[in-house]
């Protein structure tokens, strides 16, 4: 099972900047190329078949995942609080600008050294989300890697 479609819902989020795009669009394709996606059975039913539409929004402080069938018919929603994920998405974001900045500036040795800590935090961050996901969702680091890629874009407008 997989994810075959992904929105982000941008309602009342500020214009991203085009690095912020860049990280946007590069996500959302990478994880349509490959991802795994599965939702498990939940309280004695069988969950609705992939591949699925999910559709990532900040509502009322919380992370939502809505996801659907690709035929449109509901397959679950869970919501996630934001807390676990506001000290990772900061420093995710402080070390893109860190980053961002060096590409243009430094040689490549010091570029190479802020991005190995950038995918580390990155991967911190994978990490968190896998672990918020158990028993809702079923996802490959690969696949957690570029929901919270998703997920920091959010968090910037949120």
């Amino acid at each position: 099972m997989s994810i075959c479609h992904i929105e982000i819902d941008t309602a009342g989020m500020p214009a991203p900047t085009p690095e912020i795009e860049q990280e946007r669009k590069v996500a959302i394709f990478d994880l349509l190329e490959e991802n795994r996606f599965t939702i498990p059975p939940r309280d004695g039913s069988d969950a609705a078949d992939g591949p699925y539409r999910v559709t990532l929004a900040i509502r009322e402080k919380r992370l939502v995942f809505d996801v659907d069938t690709d035929e449109g018919a509901d397959a679950a929603e869970f919501h996630l609080s934001l807390s676990p994920f506001r000290q990772v998405v900061k420093d995710y974001w402080q070390i893109c600008e860190s980053y961002y900045d060096a590409v243009k500036k430094l040689p490549p040795s010091q570029i190479e050294a802020i991005d190995m800590a950038r995918r580390g935090i990155h991967n911190e961050g994978a990490r968190i989300l896998q672990e918020r996901l158990e028993g809702k969702a079923d996802v490959d680091i690969d696949t957690s890697r570029r929901l919270f890629t998703l997920i920091c874009v959010l968090h910037f407008g949120g």
